[in-house]
């Protein structure tokens, strides 16, 4: 009797110990998910409505896939590579216009970071691109675009805070007979993540970006939570939120809804 009570003992600690080395990794990956340029591998595909622009209140439906590839390339360094992909369907924003479905254009950074910082701050820099991707007018700029690229964050307690940023012009147009203004755009991204023991993270952040040839600001509050999940052995890090704009362009959103699943692949990085 005593040994079976001794072996359902042991077995109950095993599960509750296998059990806290899961909720441990889940945070562990939720915090590494809150900075921008750790090493995790992750694939977030991010769907987000705006609405409403122009006269007709037009709606917004834009999926960005955004994978993240850090590798090391030194003793001392990391690079992780960041795209965004953007997929839109836009209602017809006014009278005359049609609805547009497509892409637009395509912004990779690359981050140079020290895999090893004092004071617990990381950092990044790099440079930006922007690819031509676009395939309608409405959605696209037509115009190949690079500069400087940089964030910097700290993480202590369950609590992740920094900024990202990057400013990009146009150095050439797509192709073909172009009058489009030229790009001199830059973007900032200040946020402040708390990830709790159980993985759930909240995030405000605003992925704010002034057009410096129009001289408009566009500015979205996010206030976004998240938490991790497994299917099978495959984490995933399933996020919902909202935002509202502070100031946009004449005829842009006022609001919006964003939802995200991100695939997680702890194996890869430094």
């Amino acid at each position: 009797m005593r040994s079976r009570f001794a072996i359902a003992t042991l077995l109950l600690l095993a599960k509750d110990g296998a059990a806290h080395a899961q909720v441990a990794s889940a945070e562990n990956l939720a915090e590494q998910l809150a900075n921008p340029i750790s090493s995790l591998i992750s694939v977030p595909f991010q769907y987000n409505y705006d609405c409403c622009f122009g006269p007709s209140d037009a709606e917004r439906h834009l999926l960005n896939i955004q994978p993240v590839y850090p590798t090391q390339i030194s003793a001392n360094w990391n690079l992780i590579i960041r795209t965004i992909l953007p997929v839109i369907y836009l209602e017809s924003p006014a009278p005359g216009l049609d609805n547009t479905f497509g892409l637009s254009d395509t912004l990779q950074s690359f981050f140079f970071s020290p895999r090893n910082t004092p004071g617990g701050i990381t950092w990044g820099v790099g440079p930006a691109i922007q690819w031509p991707t676009g395939t309608d007018p409405l959605i696209d700029s037509e115009k190949w675009a690079a500069g400087p690229t940089a964030v910097i964050l700290k993480q202590q307690s369950g609590w992740t805070y920094g900024i990202l940023s990057n400013h990009i012009w146009s150095f050439a147009d797509a192709g073909g007979p172009n009058i489009r203004p030229e790009l001199n755009r830059t973007f900032l991204q200040p946020f402040l993540a708390y990830t709790w023991k159980d993985s759930t993270t909240l995030t405000i952040n605003s992925e704010s970006t002034y057009d410096w040839t129009a001289k408009e600001w566009t500015v979205p509050l996010n206030l976004i939570v998240s938490r991790i999940y497994t299917f099978g052995q495959q984490p995933v890090s399933l996020a919902i939120g909202g935002r509202v704009y502070a100031d946009t362009p004449d005829e842009g959103p006022d609001w919006g809804v964003r939802t995200v699943a991100t695939f997680l692949f702890p194996a890869g990085g430094r």
